[in-house]
């Protein structure tokens, strides 16, 4: 059995709120999205490939014989050549209306998702937006940023410490619409009775660590996940509310 709920806060600085979020138990997909660009070109950006991924992901499902038009990765399961074409197409629908509108140039979005199927948890991203799985108090995190101090610190560069404080902490190296391709990742989780899952905007984990974040579930783990959610929200504005926040739990029992 898998419950879900998801919020989101336009946050203490910004007058807009650029990102979507939807939660559709009837096909099991979870996604939120962050936009980016100047007046409301985020908003647009986010919204259009909430729909696309929503929307390929479904058919998807309904059609056996879809035509997959990135042809299909040897290396990734069904679900996950299901949310990384759902993201390509995304990407090359939002590259195409900032292309063609002057108003919407330069415009983009992080993306995550989730595809729950049985007990597995399907996790496609492109960007800083988070999946994170929370299993018996311990918290850890399930996508990988595309984002500068990321690739930094996977070549040794730079250290997780100054990850923390480093000028270049929120530059992100992949978006959706910001290139005419894009190549998202996929990662699949077996879930375990009692797992929750989060799936996040950059909004909360760029206010809040990962510890307290793990201690806010601790707190909350055993409570209606609207609980959880608005507790973490809070915790984000708290600290300075600077962006967006938008939050999705997901809670699998046997």
């Amino acid at each position: 059995m898998l419950e879900s709920y998801g919020q989101t806060d336009v946050g203490r600085r910004r007058k807009l709120n650029e990102d979507c979020y939807d939660v559709d138990d009837a096909i099991g997909l979870y996604v939120v999205c962050d936009g980016m660009g100047g007046h409301n070109a985020g908003e647009v950006a986010s919204k259009l490939a909430l729909e696309t991924i929503k929307g390929f992901v479904d058919k998807s499902e309904k059609e056996k014989e879809i035509t997959w038009p990135y042809g299909l990765d040897v290396n990734l399961s069904f679900h996950g050549n299901r949310l990384c074409t759902a993201i390509k197409l995304a990407n090359r629908k939002v590259f195409k209306t900032a292309d063609s509108q002057e108003e919407y140039t330069g415009m983009g979005t992080t993306v995550v998702t989730g595809l729950v199927a049985g007990n597995v948890l399907t996790v496609g991203w492109a960007g800083d937006s988070r999946t994170y799985l929370f299993r018996e108090g311990v918290l850890s995190q399930l996508s990988r940023d595309d984002s500068w101090v990321t690739a930094a610190w996977s070549e040794g560069i730079l250290t997780v410490e100054e990850i923390e404080r480093h000028p270049l902490k929120n530059v992100i190296t992949k978006a959706v619409g910001a290139k005419e391709t894009i190549e998202p990742q996929a990662v699949e989780q077996i879930l375990q009775n009692g797992d929750l899952a989060i799936i996040c905007s950059d909004g909360l984990h760029s206010m809040i660590n990962d510890d307290l974040i793990q201690s806010i579930m601790v707190a909350h783990e055993k409570k209606p996940l609207a609980e959880g959610c608005g507790a973490l929200i809070a915790a984000a504005l708290e600290a300075g509310g600077k962006d967006n926040v938008s939050v999705i739990l997901l809670r699998y029992t046997e």
